[in-house]
């Protein structure tokens, strides 16, 4: 650290060692001027930009035009150790070496804790107090207008900041993507079972649509083809079996069930009342299959029938 004595007797020499510093006036202070920095203004009198900020009391690099800075009774400090802090950390922001600040300190290892006061000698070797003064404010519209000035620390901590945001920002984007993509796969596997079970139901005999109100009553059924030993295959009413193999058509008693009615035969579906037999007489019917295996699988069984007309 540097102590600035101004006297009448050098003014003369130091004036050749400040070129460009003639804003900074025999009290020690320096009057700000467009387009200094803290940095500039350290240069131009041999100090630190931390100096220059514990000597006026700021809390960042920011100065403004016209403002006063005092140059002139930066002292040495005591510096209180932070969270994080090494000996080498704090003899790199004063520019001295860990041996004089352990000497100045009277330590015995390099062991600091948070909280401890540590001195901090200037280059002559004259140990000091800080005493921090007041730098003067500038004007409120002279700091709206002056820019604001950035360290590399700051602007590296504001880059840092927004590859952050994008980061954070993709990740949401990504997310997004993906909660879509499992909804649209969901969506999707929805519609393919909807479709297969309208599917199904489709293929299923739809039974109960193919009644129809009538006259209902429980019948016990057999079945027959049109191919057995001596069979014309050929209907009461004339209709050709075998040249219809697929017709429904069942036998009945007439004086139950009228020739010609349309009947609803419940495991079987709508058939014709187109045919007799001798053995078919009372509450029983004859259904018509295309095969013999079909009439033996058929069986015998009781069923419920519906006379539609």
């Amino acid at each position: 650290m540097k102590k600035f004595i101004f006297t009448l007797g050098t003014t003369a020499i130091l004036s050749a060692g400040f070129v460009g510093a003639a804003s900074a006036s025999t009290s020690g202070t320096y009057h700000v001027e467009k387009g200094d920095t803290l940095w500039k203004v350290a240069q131009k009198h041999s100090v630190s930009v931390n100096e220059l900020k514990d000597a006026n009391n700021l809390t960042s690099n920011i100065i403004y035009p016209n403002q006063e800075l005092n140059v002139a009774t930066i002292k040495e400090m005591t510096h209180k150790v932070q969270q994080g802090n090494t000996l080498w950390s704090i003899s790199q922001q004063y520019g001295v070496t860990v041996d004089q600040i352990k000497e100045w300190n009277g330590l015995k290892s390099d062991l600091i804790y948070p909280g401890e006061q540590l001195k901090i000698q200037s280059p002559n070797g004259q140990a000091q107090q800080s005493s921090p003064s007041v730098a003067q404010a500038a004007p409120e519209a002279q700091k709206a207008q002056a820019p604001a000035e950035q360290t590399q620390e700051e602007q590296q901590q504001a880059q840092a900041e927004q590859a952050q945001k994008k980061q954070q920002q993709a990740q949401a984007e990504q997310a997004q993507k993906e909660q879509q993509q499992a909804q649209a796969e969901q969506a999707q596997k929805e519609q393919q079972q909807a479709q297969a079970e309208q599917a199904q139901k489709e293929q299923q005999p739809a039974e109960s649509s193919q009644q129809a109100s009538g006259k209902s009553m429980t019948v016990e059924a057999t079945a027959y083809t049109a191919n057995c030993a001596g069979c014309s295959g050929t209907t009461a009413t004339g209709v050709d079996l075998k040249a219809n193999p697929n017709q429904k058509v069942i036998a009945v008693d007439p004086s139950v069930i009228p020739l010609g009615s349309k009947v609803y035969v419940e495991g079987y579906g709508e058939a014709v009342a187109a045919d007799t037999g001798g053995a078919i007489k009372g509450n029983r019917i004859d259904v018509f299959v295309p095969s013999e295996g079909d009439a033996q699988q058929f069986g015998r069984k009781s069923v419920k029938i519906t006379v539609m007309n």
